[in-house]
């Protein structure tokens, strides 16, 4: 599965639903990422489709986790 590191730590990877044979595909970031936001956040999303403003979303998400 496709997956963006930085420094040799995995900071996003992608599921795929078929092959986990789950319900949807999942965008999921390690603790490694930047996405940190007070004391809750969300370290994964589910995907059912992919529309541009998803894909949208999704860019801005990576580029801050590597950041």
């Amino acid at each position: 599965m496709p997956a963006y590191a930085k420094d040799g730590n995995i900071v996003c990877f992608f599921q795929d639903a078929a092959k986990f044979k789950a319900r949807y595909a999942t965008l999921g970031f390690s603790d490694k990422a930047h996405l940190d936001d007070g004391a809750m956040w969300p370290s994964s999303y589910a995907l059912t489709e992919l529309t541009a403003a998803d894909e949208a979303r999704i860019v801005e998400l990576v580029k801050r986790a590597l950041s």
